[in-house]
């Protein structure tokens, strides 16, 4: 007895006495949900290939600019405008990066824990600007369809098959169609990321860099792959949205060796600097115990100072950290960074009065850099008084202006409007922070409020309006989706 389908259940089993051969209708049911499954398939695939954005993004002036200095000469190297082109860090400890569209690329903070230098993340910047220049955000939707494409002939000719009275048969095609599918799917992203290989080595030989980082950080990756106790067989490449790193390697050592820059180190004040920032960011993302076993206090060196500093604040041990950061301080008294991290480390023991002076010095000696002159207007809202108020307004005001994505800037712009008795401005601060933290509702809300007390035609008022109506298709988005 040959397997059929059941039409009421749209099993595979074996047919049911008294039952009727299913009819064409039922096929094309159990194909529409085969469809079903091939497209959740691919999604996940894509979902692998390209993080959700849901993902929170970690942001550190510091840690900004020194992205700004490594990536610039790759992205002029593309023939990308590095002004047009932003560095993102991911507060994720896994080893990863990515681009999800624009001109940005996302790297998780665990990547930089897991470098060795600078030239490594440099080498995954150039290839992540590979996939910018390439276009495959855009164009891996062209395989996601090619294998569509092939799914559904695969189906219907298993619908055909079925329906003459070859069940199993019928079933075995639509199952070798599906793998076919994912099997494209697959072998489309693994395509283009070896052409993002091959153009971030041609980035790395325009702005001058040595390929070796690259080749060290596939090495890593390999490492990573055994250490979880994977093993690749050739046949596992069909699985994998990436060529396998020991193909890579092969292949890029090939390019790179032939550079003349191979042989070329790096430059020391970017690889002192990404010392600095690794272990902040350790000190900041790591259990307190595990960075002071990291970094003994019988290391005095800077790197070991900062992220001390950050693992006492984390377990609100002010003096500890203030006499880490103060023995920084002390060896550069014009560190805007080290300013800043001790008028964080008072700030947020509740001691705003004394973090001013060092905050104040900070946003002058960067010249009023958007989340250092943040935390100063944080400050002088928490001090509480409104003497202060003034001063507060001037900098955050300053503050989104050169970076209006900074929703705590927003917030406390809106505390000082709503203080000062300017509620239609508070509305639109209120709908800016919303706007950008996922909450359209309430956006639209504070922007139609704001609107309606505004005087026409204001930048405010056109800015209320703008993102009402941002709002509005961001609902509308919603609503489609569900």
């Amino acid at each position: 007895m040959h397997p059929t389908i059941s039409p009421d259940s749209a099993r595979i089993g074996p047919a049911r006495p008294g039952r009727k051969r299913p009819d064409a209708g039922a096929l094309l049911r159990l194909a529409a949900r085969a469809c079903v499954w091939l497209a959740a398939m691919l999604a996940l695939a894509l979902f692998a290939a390209r993080p959700a954005m849901a993902q929170s993004i970690l942001r550190d002036a510091e840690t900004e600019e020194l992205f700004k200095d490594m990536s610039a000469p790759l992205i002029e190297a593309a023939g990308l405008e590095p002004g047009n082109v932003d560095i993102v860090m991911v507060g994720e400890n896994s080893v990863n990066a990515f681009v999800a569209g624009g001109q940005a690329v996302y790297i998780h903070a665990g990547l930089i824990g897991e470098a060795d230098n600078a030239l490594q993340v440099q080498g995954v910047i150039a290839h992540e600007l590979g996939h910018i220049t390439g276009g495959h955000v855009i164009g891996i939707g062209d395989g996601a369809a090619a294998a569509t494409n092939i799914s559904i002939l695969s189906l219907l000719l298993g619908v055909a098959a079925a329906a003459a009275g070859g069940g199993a048969a019928g079933m075995g095609v639509m199952a070798a169609g599906q793998q076919a599918a994912m099997g494209k799917f697959l072998a489309f992203t693994r395509g283009q990321e070896s052409a993002a290989d091959l153009a971030g080595a041609q980035y790395l030989a325009g702005a001058g860099m040595s390929g070796r980082g690259s080749i060290e950080f596939f090495e890593k990756l390999q490492q990573l792959e055994h250490r979880a106790g994977y093993f690749a067989r050739s046949e596992d490449t069909f699985y994998r949205t990436h060529p396998l790193s020991r193909d890579r390697i092969q292949t890029l050592e090939h390019v790179y060796m032939r550079d003349p820059a191979w042989n070329r180190p790096n430059d020391a004040d970017i690889e002192a600097r990404f010392r600095r920032v690794k272990a902040k960011l350790y000190g900041y993302l790591a259990d307190p115990k595990d960075t002071l076993n990291h970094y003994p206090v019988s290391d005095t060196s800077v790197p070991a100072r900062y992220a001390r500093a950050y693992a006492y604040h984390k377990e609100a041990r002010v003096d500890a950290a203030l006499r880490e950061v103060d023995a920084l301080i002390a060896a550069a008294p014009q560190d805007p960074y080290f300013l800043e991290l001790r008028g964080q480390v008072l700030l947020e023991a509740g001691r705003p009065d004394e973090a001013l002076a060092s905050l104040r010095e900070a946003v002058e000696i960067t010249r009023f850099q958007p989340l250092i002159a943040t935390m100063l207007g944080h400050a002088l809202i928490a001090t509480e008084d409104k003497d202060h108020y003034e001063e507060a307004e001037r900098v955050l005001r300053a503050a989104v202006a050169r970076d209006r994505l900074n929703p705590t800037a927003w917030y406390l712009l809106g505390r000082i409007y709503d203080a000062q008795g300017d509620m239609p401005r508070a509305r639109l601060a209120s709908a800016e922070k919303q706007i950008m933290t996922g909450d359209p509702g309430a956006a639209l809300q504070n922007a139609q409020a704001a609107s309606a007390s505004l005087p026409e035609s204001t930048p405010d008022w056109l800015r209320a309006n703008d993102i009402a109506m941002e709002a509005r298709a961001q609902i509308e988005d919603r609503s489609k989706r569900r």
